[in-house]
């Protein structure tokens, strides 16, 4: 099985060094006529304004429509969710093209900026259940995304917990006062729908291989054919190219 990795920016070596480490053959994928070779493709992470426009530029998102279409399967990480994603928010005005296809609605750096990146343990037991392994994984999540709302055909894998702060007005003796105050929510951050898998952390960043072997047994479905691709208009604020790291790095134990 030859497994496609797009290759334009991002974490595209960690994939490939990923598929590697278990006896899978990559390939770099920049061109339309070299999906015509795969058998799945891989969407990995990166700057998602960055990927779009040499998508646009390379003239490759009508071809990964009709990837998406022909029912292989298709995983996307991270800036890769957000391209499958049949509508993204977050964005200010101006557009970014999506690909489409996976029924939800993603939040572009949901969990706020760079500095904001992070790791957790995630409870993943449909994972441990057909992978093995434990029912944890740890979930790397760098300037990250969260779906937000899953359409009714789509399988929830993995949620996170979440604090956010909202706000109570109390009453003191003498005067008003806001006080804020934390609570605990749960987002999406790992899905499947028919031939489509995505997940908002990287798990080429670890040495737990279970989510690549997941994506690898998704087989072709011909009931997935006429998955509907949508490209919703969205943006983002920010236009940062940084340097890929070494070809086999980062592993986190």
């Amino acid at each position: 099985m030859a497994v496609g990795v797009l290759a334009l920016q991002g974490s595209f070596n960690e994939h490939m060094a990923a598929l590697r480490r278990i006896g899978v053959k990559g390939v770099e994928i920049r061109k339309a006529e070299q999906l015509e070779d795969v058998d799945a493709l891989i969407i990995p992470g990166g700057e998602s304004t960055t990927m779009a426009k040499l998508a646009h530029y390379h003239n490759l998102f009508p071809a990964l429509r009709d990837f998406v279409k022909t029912g292989k399967p298709v995983w996307g990480t991270c800036a890769g969710l957000i391209f499958l994603a049949n509508k993204a928010t977050g964005q200010k005005s101006g557009g970014q093209e999506l690909i489409g296809g996976l029924d939800c609605l993603v939040n572009r750096n949901f969990f706020g900026s760079q500095l904001q990146s992070f790791e957790t343990e995630l409870s993943v037991p449909k994972l441990a259940e057909e992978e093995g392994g434990p029912n944890g994984f740890r979930g790397v999540f760098i300037r990250a995304p969260a779906i937000l709302e899953v359409g009714p055909g789509v399988e929830v894998l993995a949620d996170c917990p979440v604090p956010l702060e909202t706000k109570k007005t109390m009453i003191p003796v003498d005067n008003d006062q806001e006080e804020t105050i934390a609570t605990l929510e749960r987002v999406i951050v790992a899905v499947r729908q028919g031939n489509l898998l995505a997940t908002a952390f990287h798990p080429e960043l670890t040495s737990d291989s279970r989510w690549h072997s997941l994506f690898l047994k998704m087989k072709k479905d011909t009931g997935e054919k006429r998955l509907q691709c949508i490209s919703t208009s969205v943006t983002d604020s920010e236009n940062h190219r940084g340097k890929l790291p070494p070809y086999d790095l980062p592993i986190y134990e």
